[in-house]
């Protein structure tokens, strides 16, 4: 079943011009988007209600007007801010835009640093903090604009990006220690992939453990940083998010969905659904057709 990628490689937008911007409701479109990373540039812009945005294990809960910059490799989720509902855009370009003719030196002099993590930023800009003050401006053209953004805006569009990257460096700093603990959040996206190829199969955290190169007690402390969560609730709750996707998008009974998506106990399948869903599998599935 296909699923998404933690390691997203998609293009956003399109080859000659790899800029988009998304537009999502949570609860009302989905309940959350997984942990993934992908090698964009990305802003999350909240517009209404809250939305919670975890990156490098750090929490974020995001009101209107309030701005989450996501670097490329940056590993990130969004999800809903306990009950409450909110609204959002994604902002996503490659670096591969800011890409210049020969000898021209701004790709490696303003881009490169943030893709090799040589220079870092602060991620969370709440509304009125200098640096969201001083891209709103940019933020809000990008919104109104994101139809038309590749057939008569494009100059227009990339003015904007540069001036995005232009105050992106200006409150840019040189990598300190924090480099190094993002160095070890970074192999564990190790077991991210372990979760992703095995979801289906017993699954344990020693293994898991192995593929990041860490005891198994020095990775269950880490990753539980990196997630918010054990290694254990990780892995029920991407099997959770793939079977709300087979019931909403399939017709397949929900004992083979269950099995499908690794729980081989029907009874602790129907329990752990309700309590992420506070709904039936079966209650799910119903409410998922009748939506617009």
């Amino acid at each position: 079943m296909e699923h998404a990628p933690v390691h997203e490689t998609k293009i956003h937008g399109i080859p000659s011009f790899p800029y988009t911007v998304y537009r999502g409701s949570i609860p009302a479109w989905f309940s959350s988007f997984p942990l993934h990373w992908h090698d964009d540039f990305e802003l999350i812009y909240c517009t209404a209600g809250q939305v919670q945005v975890t990156l490098w294990g750090q929490a974020h809960t995001l009101c209107a007007g309030d701005l989450i910059v996501v670097l490329p490799h940056g590993v990130h989720s969004i999800e809903q801010a306990g009950a409450e509902s909110g609204t959002y855009f994604n902002i996503m370009f490659h670096p591969s835009l800011f890409v210049g003719g020969e000898n021209d030196p701004c790709y490696e002099k303003y881009v490169l640093p943030f893709l090799t993590g040589a220079r870092t930023m602060d991620c969370f800009h709440p509304a009125g903090a200098p640096f969201n003050q001083d891209v709103t401006p940019c933020i809000l053209s990008l919104l109104t604009r994101r139809e038309d953004a590749y057939s008569s805006r494009e100059l227009l569009i990339k003015s904007n990006l540069f001036l995005l990257l232009h105050h992106m460096n200006g409150y840019s700093t040189a990598s300190g220690d924090e480099s190094a603990l993002q160095l070890s959040y970074s192999r564990l996206k190790n077991a991210l992939y372990y979760v992703q190829k095995f979801y289906d199969h017993r699954v344990c955290v020693q293994r898991a453990a192995e593929q990041c190169g860490f005891s198994t007690s020095h990775f269950m402390k880490l990753f539980k940083e990196f997630t918010g969560m054990s290694f254990n609730a990780y892995l029920v709750n991407y099997r959770l998010d793939l079977a709300a996707k087979q019931l909403s998008e399939t017709n397949l009974k929900v004992i083979d969905i269950a099995e499908n998506c690794g729980f081989h106990n029907q009874s602790y399948f129907t329990r752990a659904f309700f309590k992420k869903y506070r709904q039936t599998p079966l209650a799910y599935r119903a409410a998922a057709r009748v939506l617009p």
